[in-house]
């Protein structure tokens, strides 16, 4: 990534504030939540790698989700505590494009991987006859692949516009590092980077929140017409709502921008691992087994 044509060698994170002593508390609740997250997803990628029987496309699907779960956290919490350990706020030009980078790719990736997620459901659903013949391996992997091709490239692209660009100031008001508070304080033409950006909202927000909308939507449709023929159902709802951040506090507002990178990562596992009948009864099976070799030990030893 070029960073050399621009003006300034360090970005200040001006949403930090001094806290005392309750930086401490600070530092130990975002420790917890990233491990937390690593241990979650961790724990679901592994149950899913080694139980053959989850080796199914949703399956395959989720453990490609959690890992980027991990991707993402990664991305922030690392850089949060040592700021929330630091009396100097600031980070260095490539490694601000760099997190800018991560980020913006986690989420990308994010919404590309709940389409294919939401397709899979579409033809599980709909066409459950031919989904063997739609849902093979090679697709499986073609999919997962092109998500992260997809999503990386879009963001490497984007991260090289804005890091050509002249600054002529240095403080981004927040937590970690944004794109857009990057352009924010741009001196220079940023035509090119706002064309750019509108193309990448139309292929990585427009176009796959609409698949996703239709998908559901048959889905729907499906789970219906069996309801009114008197079969039982399971109905699933997701809703992510946007507020007008103008009128909301500052510290709300580092608050809000949070969430996607902290609780998503931390939610998804239970949202779309646990809450599935088959990993739980394999995390059960894993446990069970575990205090029975402990119990064996245990007793083997007092007998000796």
């Amino acid at each position: 990534m070029n960073i050399l044509t621009t003006k300034v060698s360090y970005f200040t994170l001006a949403a930090y504030f001094d806290t005392g002593l309750f930086k401490y508390l600070f530092f130990i609740i975002s420790m917890s939540l990233y491990i937390l997250i690593l241990c979650a997803n961790v724990l679901l990628i592994v149950i899913i790698c080694m139980n053959r029987s989850l080796h199914e496309p949703m399956y395959l699907f989720l453990c490609s989700l959690f890992v980027n779960e991990l991707y993402g956290s990664t991305g922030l919490f690392p850089s949060l505590m040592v700021q929330i350990l630091s009396d100097i706020h600031t980070v260095s030009t490539s490694f601000c494009f760099l997190q800018i980078f991560c980020v913006h790719s986690y989420g990308t990736v994010e919404l590309l991987l709940l389409t294919v997620m939401s397709y899979d459901r579409y033809a599980a659903i709909c066409y459950p006859l031919l989904y063997n013949t739609c849902m093979s391996s090679c697709k499986i992997a073609i999919m997962i692949a092109a998500a992260w091709v997809y999503g990386f490239f879009v963001c490497f692209i984007m991260v090289c516009l804005s890091s050509s660009l002249q600054l002529c100031g240095n403080i981004i008001n927040k937590v970690y590092c944004d794109n857009y508070s990057v352009v924010k304080m741009s001196c220079s033409d940023i035509q090119l980077l706002n064309i750019f950006g509108l193309i990448s909202c139309f292929g990585v927000i427009i176009c796959p929140l609409s698949l996703i909308f239709y998908s559901y939507m048959k889905i729907l449709k499906v789970c219906f017409s069996v309801c009114f023929s008197g079969s039982k159902q399971t109905c699933f709802e997701m809703l992510q709502s946007r507020f007008n951040m103008n009128s909301v506090l500052n510290m709300l507002r580092i608050f809000l921008s949070l969430y996607f990178l902290t609780c998503q990562p931390l939610f998804n596992p239970v949202i779309y691992g646990l809450n599935l009948s088959k990993i739980r009864v394999t995390c059960k099976q894993i446990f069970n087994s575990y205090l029975t070799d402990e119990s064996f030990h245990v007793t083997r030893s007092v007998e000796f």
